[in-house]
């Protein structure tokens, strides 16, 4: 799939936004029209490591993802690896770049890209899948754009199961 940029200005200083989006917890409270059964992989949802499975809905059927963040470069850029799919065949990479737009204004851009492995995978693209998952992002930055800008986001969207006095 080619790489699908979405974009939205949010009106709260970059390092806030930055600080949201590097604990990946986070992501389950603003993707969760879309991705689904969201769980983290460790404790430690913050950083580099930190991980999270999840399936992400595609119109016509579902995935299971793998997610890792792999870089944080404080406050410009977070990204996102992993693989998904049927034995983890299809790889795939988000990246939030944040700017300084007006005065504490935070502009961020989303790219996501798929790299299907094989002709299902390829052909699942074909039927919709890259329009579809572009109006999911857009209404995912919406979405993150009135957490942060009406209120106070969650202190952790999502849970490590299995964690006494923990509930998922």
């Amino acid at each position: 799939m080619r790489p699908l940029d979405v974009s939205c200005v949010i009106d709260v200083p970059r390092e806030r936004v930055f600080d949201y989006l590097s604990d990946i917890a986070n992501h389950a409270e603003f993707t969760d029209h879309f991705v689904k059964d969201f769980r983290l992989e460790r404790l430690d949802s913050r950083g580099v490591g930190a991980a999270a499975r999840f399936r992400l809905l595609l119109g016509l059927g579902s995935i299971w993802c793998e997610a890792v963040l792999t870089e944080l470069e404080r406050p410009y850029s977070i990204v996102a690896e992993g693989r998904a799919g049927r034995l983890g065949r299809i790889e795939v990479r988000t990246q939030y770049r944040l700017t300084p737009h007006d005065r504490g204004m935070t502009k961020v851009e989303l790219t996501f890209s798929l790299v299907p492995a094989r002709l299902g995978d390829r052909l699942r693209e074909a039927l919709g899948a890259r329009i579809w998952l572009g109006y999911q992002y857009r209404r995912a930055l919406r979405r993150l754009q009135g957490i942060l800008e009406q209120r106070e986001p969650s202190s952790h969207a999502a849970r490590a199961l299995g964690v006494p006095g923990i509930r998922a």
